[in-house]
């Protein structure tokens, strides 16, 4: 008898746990959306906008609001919201209290190429990016592109050269010519012909090397052109009037 009484409190207690389960389980799949919110990485949302991304929705999915989540397909959404060219990741999910929410993470222009009579971002991925009506992004100017070589060059400069913090503030523009570079400075306005990427390292350390000099002589403007192409030291032309 005390057996039976235990497997008839073992079966009830089962079917309280699946009737709960259950009861979740439909009030989940159910649950209607309460709100719309786009989030960027670190609140950066400088080529595209909310906005744009809500209105990006409405176009594909029509007014999400107040539809029930089993009616929802995330994955779809993230993949309809990353086509956009603007945007490089991403993540939509529901939280808890019903609003869906949408995280982006933007592309990130490294350098802006200027050729035939117009012009395109290339991003950290190394892959080209179109101009923004929101925002201009204060990265190099190049010009000179012409072959797929001439912009992978470009990239490679970006992502190994301008990663020193000297570099990235002082470079502002970029000439691509025949497998070498030629640099626009923002101090002092000077040329650097850096010559291709053997050795930057050590290009860095040379042209970091003059300009304490110069700086603490006083003597950077009297310099038109620096010249990094020889093995141990820094060649520079000096202004006509200098």
């Amino acid at each position: 008898m005390i057996k039976y009484k235990t497997h008839i409190k073992t079966t009830v207690f089962i079917l309280l746990i699946l009737g709960l389960f259950g009861f979740v389980n439909h009030r989940n799949s159910n649950r209607i959306i309460t709100d719309i919110q786009v989030e960027f990485e670190q609140g950066d949302n400088l080529f595209i906008t909310d906005e744009t991304v809500n209105n990006l929705l409405i176009q594909n999915f029509g007014n999400l609001k107040n539809k029930s989540k089993e009616n929802i397909f995330l994955k779809v959404i993230e993949e309809k919201v990353e086509e956009n060219e603007m945007i490089e990741n991403a993540e939509v999910y529901l939280s808890v209290n019903g609003e869906l929410k949408t995280k982006i993470t933007q592309r990130k222009p490294i350098a802006r190429i200027q050729v035939n009579g117009g012009a395109y971002y290339l991003d950290s991925k190394g892959k080209k990016m179109p101009l923004s009506k929101n925002y201009s992004a204060r990265v190099p100017i190049v010009i000179g592109v012409q072959s797929d070589l001439d912009l992978k060059l470009v990239y490679q400069f970006c992502n190994t050269v301008l990663k020193d913090t000297f570099m990235e503030k002082q470079i502002i523009g970029i000439q691509v010519r025949r497998n070498e570079l030629k640099l626009k400075t923002r101090l002092g306005n000077q040329v650097i012909l850096f010559g291709n990427l053997s050795k930057s390292e050590l290009k860095i350390k040379k042209l970091k090397a003059f300009y304490q000099k110069v700086i603490a002589d006083k003597t950077l403007k009297k310099y038109s052109k620096i010249n990094l192409k020889f093995k141990n030291q820094v060649v520079c032309t000096k202004k006509v009037n200098g």
